[in-house]
């Protein structure tokens, strides 16, 4: 009986804080709070913070900084950490994810993919397309663009013509002196 008892009560105490957790004590937008920053409930956000869904103005078109080794050898790493595991390190939508049995994403190297701006890529990283998420908050927007030219030159070794070579790298190619 006393564990009856024990238990009715432990019930009761339970239900009581659940009460108490609904009617706590709140201010309402824009109410003064004595004891606050300026007496303020709602304060100002974080310089720098972007409201979530808030556009950031208009994307450049194309490349927003000088086309270098070290931009696409960081777009590279981080191809590499984000988008090889559906796109594959090649782009060929054979990535791990993919042969584990989700959906291949499109390849990279369609000709679609292949005469798209830079920008579109950026526009995917950013905001996603259909079964991919998007990576805004886990790739700053200047990884996105080294990434989005590292997609480009992925794109041009694979689809490269040999009259696009000098003379020096088609001999080599082509294994004559």
């Amino acid at each position: 009986m006393c564990r009856v008892w024990m238990l009715g009560l432990a019930i009761l105490m339970l239900a009581g804080c659940e009460q108490d957790m609904a009617n706590q004590p709140r201010y309402e937008a824009y109410e003064a709070a004595p004891g606050w920053k300026h007496n303020q409930s709602a304060l100002q956000p974080v310089p720098g913070t972007v409201p979530r869904g808030a556009s950031l103005g208009p994307v450049p078109e194309d490349l927003p900084m000088p086309l270098t080794l070290d931009l696409l050898e960081r777009g590279r790493q981080r191809f590499d950490t984000y988008c090889s595991p559906c796109h594959g390190r090649t782009g060929h939508a054979d990535g791990m994810v993919v042969q584990r049995g989700f959906p291949a994403p499109p390849t990279l190297h369609s000709e679609r993919l292949r005469s798209v701006a830079l920008r579109h890529f950026y526009n995917v990283i950013s905001n996603g397309y259909g079964v991919m998420y998007s990576y805004a908050a886990r790739v700053p927007p200047e990884d996105r663009w080294a990434v989005a030219a590292y997609i480009r030159a992925l794109q041009l070794s694979q689809h490269a013509a040999p009259q696009d070579l000098t003379e020096g790298l088609r001999a080599q190619l082509e294994g004559t002196p």
